[in-house]
């Protein structure tokens, strides 16, 4: 079955290939298409929301059974945030590096114990008859005090959940116990039903 991944973040594609090819997927992405998919502006108030806009804008485009995600990190001290902002922490311009230094002046001093956040991801599939679900992973750890490892993306270095720093793992370790992977093995549960 052919799936089209509508991400133009190249870390977060790579991630969703890995785990949906041995399912049994045919993946396509923006690589695929003559022109980029368009910027989605992110105006829901939940993961949920921002995941099937951006599944419904790159269905237009593609014609197949469209998945989205929509993640961030959501620190509980906090109030949530960096949240739905996650990607744009920083302001305009934000890199992974600017993101983690503002997340990191955000918690200073502030206790181990008091540091507890959650990954989430919510994924969307839109299918060509109309029908959509959405699932969502969640993973719950803490943020470090500086960050570790060189493996993964965003926050990943920042983050420590019961099976180590996210960014220290191996790319198969993390798709284990990370809340994409979470998200993506719902999602496969989820999938059956509609197929």
């Amino acid at each position: 079955m052919k799936i089209f991944i509508a991400t133009k973040n190249r870390n977060k594609l790579c991630e969703l290939e890995r785990i949906l090819r041995p399912m049994g997927f045919e993946v396509l992405s923006e690589n695929d298409l003559e022109n980029p998919l368009p910027e989605v502006e992110e105006t829901g108030k939940t993961y949920e929301e921002n995941a099937l806009l951006k599944a419904h804008s790159a269905f237009k485009i593609a014609g197949i059974t469209t998945v989205a995600d929509d993640s961030g990190l959501s620190v509980d001290i906090l109030d949530g945030a960096p949240g739905l902002y996650s990607a744009r922490y920083s302001g305009n311009g934000a890199t992974y590096s600017s993101n983690n230094e503002k997340l990191l002046a955000a918690l200073k001093g502030v206790p181990r114990d008091k540091r507890t956040a959650t990954f989430v991801s919510c994924i969307a599939c839109i299918f060509p008859d109309g029908r959509e679900f959405t699932v969502r992973g969640e993973c719950k750890g803490y943020v470090a005090e500086e960050c570790h490892g060189n493996g993964g993306f965003g926050y990943d270095p920042l983050f420590v959940c019961d099976a180590g720093c996210y960014a220290e793992m191996t790319a198969e370790e993390k798709d284990r116990v990370s809340h994409r992977g979470n998200a993506l093995r719902l999602f496969k549960k989820e999938l059956k039903k509609y197929l």
